[in-house]
């Protein structure tokens, strides 16, 4: 596998880096986890705590923070980028110039570009030579949205994976992707520990659209708890939603299977369950009438829920797929629409058999 003992670089310090540095420590790992502020970096070398985005959560000695990327990916070979999908591009940009032929790249993030729709390890395929992706892009603006050369091995991690749990050692599985296997494989044997089992699955386009598009139905999700809706309205919901994201997954490519695993159901069921989501908090307080903008401004992370749902209805439109929750939780979202009047309309649709909309 490489160097025994190498660390393991965390590109990314928010709740889920920080949860995966404490997480792959406590097995006897070292890892190196950058932040991109200075005065981040030094809060948690000081601290051992990330107070503003994982609190109560103690960083083991071997957890080295810092904020420089080039100190960060010495030694290393596995790069986990935990970037939130609007930072995804420029983080890539920033460690192109220090990575070498050694080094394979894990997107940690669940959402799509905002203004491409692209995954996000398109992103990495765009910005990245082989054996990560193509020839780089022209400096400048993003390029065009397309797919990425063949032959691109970076991997993604999805899974039902709330970060505090995963910090606080409870019993927690995850799908390691990438058409590689021997790197699925290699951080498959990383990341596998008592509390965390981890599945490999060859379909990167499924696993990532997985995590990525169940954040828009835990939007919805929260809207039927705010609204004081019951448990038959929510597993409408879970269901219809995953015929959705299904639909859209395999008109780009992905195999409908993938979205009865872990990546796909066990993600949309702990994202629609859980209070501790920030896109299911985004949607109950919408229900309970605040506006949007006012909804962000108080929040420490990113809903990555809110953009992922633009740049899904616009991939939808693409694809000529039909996508009625995703839809209404647009407009919910930009267009004003009350919630809900939201759910009203999506119980007056046109009567259908069920096996049109799988």
């Amino acid at each position: 596998m490489g160097k025994a003992g190498a660390p393991v670089a965390i590109i990314g310090a928010g709740s889920w880096g920080t949860a995966l540095a404490a997480l792959l420590a406590r097995r006897g790992v070292r890892v190196r986890l950058w932040a991109r502020r200075p005065e981040a970096a030094q809060s948690l070398r000081l601290r051992r705590e990330n107070q503003q985005y994982l609190p109560g959560v103690t960083l083991p000695e071997s957890v080295e923070p810092l904020a420089d990327i080039a100190a960060a990916l010495a030694e290393a070979e596995m790069v986990v980028i935990a970037a939130p999908s609007r930072g995804m591009r420029d983080t890539v940009r920033a460690l192109r110039p220090h990575l070498a032929p050694h080094h394979y790249i894990i997107s940690a993030a669940k959402g799509l570009e905002h203004d491409t729709g692209l995954r996000m390890t398109q992103v990495i395929a765009q910005e990245l030579p082989p054996p990560w992706g193509g020839a780089p892009p022209a400096s400048g603006a993003p390029p065009a949205s397309g797919a990425p050369p063949a032959g691109a091995n970076a991997a993604c991690l999805s899974g039902p994976n709330l970060a505090v749990e995963v910090a606080a050692g409870i019993a927690t599985t995850t799908v390691i992707a990438c058409r590689d296997a021997e790197v699925a494989r290699r951080a498959q044997r990383i990341f596998m520990q008592p509390t965390l089992r981890v599945y490999t699955n060859p379909d990167v386009i499924g696993v990532e659209l997985g995590g990525a598009l169940k954040n828009i139905i835990a939007i919805g999700a929260g809207i039927n708890d705010g609204l004081g809706f019951g448990d038959n309205t929510k597993a409408a919901l879970v269901t219809r939603g995953l015929a959705e994201m299904t639909r859209l997954g395999v008109a780009l490519g992905a195999a409908a299977t993938t979205f009865m695993g872990l990546s796909g159901i066990g993600d949309l069921v702990a994202t629609c369950a859980s209070r501790r989501s920030r896109n299911h908090y985004v949607g109950y307080r919408l229900a309970l009438g605040q506006k949007l903008d006012d909804i962000l401004a108080g929040m420490d992370m990113i809903a990555e829920g809110v953009p992922t749902t633009e740049a899904a209805m616009r991939l939808a439109q693409r694809a000529g797929v039909e996508m009625p929750i995703a839809r209404a939780v647009h407009a919910v979202l930009f267009e004003g629409l009350k919630p809900r009047d939201a759910v009203r309309e999506l119980m007056q649709r046109e009567a259908r058999d069920e096996r049109e909309e799988m």
